[in-house]
């Protein structure tokens, strides 16, 4: 049996069971559990900084008060998006938080590939300013923590606490699988968290400014995204 949980030993490692029935869902102990058994720069948590987001940064800094958190920064991000990363620096001031830009710059990926590239070919988009830089900072670790929860979309029920990430070759940690959407909320209201206030105004899933409008459909929460397009996924989860 393998000591570790990696990508290789994915199939021989024997993960421990998790308890779920207690006010955090097993997050909290998915949590502990990681910090232990990867050490600092191998595990990074990549936010988006949504409401799941603020729920993780607060429990991850009840485990590790200076775990990294890597934010891909497409360059198209609302300013509600960046003015709540300064208030999370401030309530945590120990993170290290990384901001992750793309080697391209707006105006370059534009001479290379067009104008409006997120409106003619979004998939590439996601590619050039949310793959590839999450694959940099994944380069030099062996796990990383995601805030899927299984409620949020058909592609996504069956995730599990540890998942085998085949596009990273990593191993993908999930502690919110369980979660509802309402418990989302009602952790980050009982310990008054910080959010993004588009959430205020029918905004429950927010990427980049440019492909992301208020939700059309209460059933699917991000059914504001890539609107019109076919798209669902940005491509970190596919």
């Amino acid at each position: 049996m393998a000591e570790k949980l990696t990508y290789t030993t994915f199939e021989e490692y024997q993960a421990p069971e998790f308890p779920i029935d207690n006010p955090t869902k097993g997050a909290l102990e998915v949590l502990k559990w990681a910090y232990t058994h990867y050490s600092d720069d191998e595990l990074v948590y990549a936010c988006s900084f949504g409401i799941e987001g603020m729920v993780l940064i607060d429990l991850i800094s009840q485990v590790n008060e200076r775990a990294h958190i890597a934010f891909l920064d497409t360059d198209k991000h609302f300013q509600e998006t960046y003015d709540l990363i300064e208030k999370v620096r401030e309530r945590y001031p120990n993170l290290n938080i990384e901001i992750k830009k793309p080697k391209l710059t707006l105006e370059e990926q534009a001479k290379e590939f067009g104008d409006n590239l997120w409106e003619t070919n979004p998939n590439k988009c996601c590619e050039i300013r949310k793959v590839i830089p999450l694959g940099e900072v994944l380069s030099g670790a062996t796990a990383w923590i995601s805030g899927l929860r299984r409620e949020q979309s058909e592609t996504r029920k069956h995730t599990q606490f540890t998942n085998k990430d085949n596009k990273f070759k990593s191993v993908k940690v999930c502690p919110l699988i369980h979660w509802t959407w309402k418990d989302v909320w009602r952790y980050a209201h009982k310990n008054s968290l910080p959010y993004n206030l588009l959430h205020d105004n029918g905004y429950p899933s927010i990427g980049c400014q440019t492909c992301t409008l208020p939700a059309f459909n209460a059933d699917d929460l991000r059914s504001g995204r890539w609107t019109g397009t076919g798209k669902i996924e940005c491509g970190l989860h596919q």
